[in-house]
């Protein structure tokens, strides 16, 4: 172990100090935050630890409390991480949420170790990189930033601006990415968890088409469309029905239906 704290640990990993928090007590449920944020915002999903789970809520490379001194990032790498971490903490076979960034991830360690992957909830994925999301990356530049934007980011990410800076660089270089996000059908179909597929009707980073796509080519899945729904479309008025909804499909209560 690295170092600790009352509220997570930090454990040395693939080249990188890796941030992570453990909540409740039960069956292993990994929660995977978004591009640029980190794993306190679950907290905004998550009032407390669902009955029967042991949350492990990490700070995805370079986010958070976690460092990337190599500068090294790829959706890949992210999922490489994640197993690190789990093997770290003997966790074979969990159950996992992802969201937009962590819901790409989630794709990643479900085609490289299908079989450890019980059950996971993509929230906001996309199988690829659309020309939306390209222009929405390429928009990101540090000189855009706002003030408001800066003083959110200062509060997720504890390294300073350098870190800051980095994050925002590196979406920015995803718009010239072709092969790190590129499942075929084929490749999709290898996955063995159940799949709960969450999409905003109006996402303006990856159109509900690509939802589709998913849905179509993973084998145990099911497509919840998430009306007037935006990117993430899980928080505020949508987090409590979010809950129900993802915890009910986590459980297997629909698998009798």
């Amino acid at each position: 172990m690295e170092g600790s704290s009352a509220s997570g640990r930090t454990e040395s990993i693939n080249g990188i100090g890796m941030y992570y928090e453990t909540k409740g007590e039960g069956e292993p449920l990994v929660l995977l935050h978004g591009g640029g944020g980190a794993g306190a915002n679950w907290e905004l999903i998550f009032k407390e630890p669902p009955r029967g789970y042991r949350l492990i809520i990490p700070d995805m490379r370079g986010h958070g409390g976690s460092t990337n001194p190599s500068n090294e990032f790829s959706f890949r790498q992210l999922a490489l991480d994640v197993f690190a971490l789990l093997d770290q903490l003997g966790v074979e076979r969990f159950k996992a949420i992802g969201l937009s960034l962590g819901a790409k991830t989630l794709l990643h360690v479900a085609t490289q170790q299908p079989s450890r992957v019980q059950a996971m909830v993509l929230v906001s994925a996309t199988p690829y990189f659309p020309r939306q999301a390209r222009a929405a990356m390429g928009a990101l530049t540090i000189e855009t930033r706002t003030d408001q934007e800066w003083r959110q980011m200062r509060e997720w990410h504890r390294h300073g601006d350098e870190q800051i800076r980095l994050l925002w660089s590196q979406m920015n270089t995803l718009k010239d990415s072709y092969d790190d996000m590129n499942f075929t059908p084929p490749y999709l179909s290898t996955i063995a968890a159940r799949t709960l597929i969450v999409h905003g009707d109006r996402d303006p980073l990856y159109p509900v088409n690509l939802a589709m796509e998913m849905y179509s080519s993973i084998p145990r899945s099911y497509l919840w469309v998430v009306p007037n729904g935006g990117h993430g479309p899980i928080f505020g008025n949508l987090s409590r029905v979010f809950v129900e909804t993802a915890l009910a499909f986590l459980n297997g209560e629909w698998e009798s239906k």
